[in-house]
C-alpha cells in the first residue's frame, strides 16, 4: 500500500501496521522452527475462518496442538504470553473445534499452547512455550 497522498497521521498508522505485521510474522516463523526442532509436525499456519484465525496447528505425538503466538518488541505491556486472556483462550477453544470439523479430525487429544516471542533490538529472540494453557 502506498502512503502517497494520505494524510500524515494515516500514513504513520499504515506504516506502524505493516511493522507490527512483520514482527508477528517473524515471531510465528520462530515459533514454527521451535516446534519443528522439538520433532512436532506443523499441520497448518494462519488458518482462517469466519470466526477467526489460528496461528499454528501442529501434531505433538498423539496430540493436535493449537498454538497461539504472541510476539512483542518489549515487555512494556507485560510478557507476550500475558496477552492471552480468558476470553481469547475461550475463542481459541471454539476455533480448535471448527478446525477439527473442517479437517475431519476426530476430537481426540487436543491442547492449546501459547508461544511468546520477545524480539528486542540488538538481542537474541526470547521464546517461552507454555503448554496446555486452555
Amino acid at each position: 500500500m502506498s502512503t502517497a497522498g494520505m494524510p500524515h497521521q494515516a500514513a504513520r498508522m499504515a506504516t506502524a501496521s505493516r511493522a507490527a505485521r512483520a514482527v508477528g510474522e517473524q515471531g510465528e516463523q520462530l515459533a514454527c522452527e521451535h516446534l519443528e526442532a522439538r520433532g512436532w509436525e506443523v499441520l497448518d499456519r494462519n488458518w482462517r475462518c469466519p470466526q477467526g484465525e489460528l496461528d499454528i496447528v501442529a501434531r505433538d505425538g498423539g496430540w493436535v496442538v493449537f498454538c497461539e503466538v504472541k510476539t512483542r518488541r518489549s515487555q512494556r505491556f507485560g510478557s507476550p504470553a500475558e496477552a492471552v486472556t480468558p476470553v481469547k483462550a475461550a475463542r481459541l477453544r471454539r476455533l480448535a473445534g471448527v478446525w477439527l470439523r473442517a479437517h475431519d479430525v476426530p476430537a481426540g487429544q487436543i491442547r492449546i499452547d501459547v508461544v511468546g516471542v520477545l524480539l528486542r533490538p540488538a538481542a537474541p529472540p526470547e521464546l517461552v512455550h507454555l503448554e496446555g494453557v486452555a
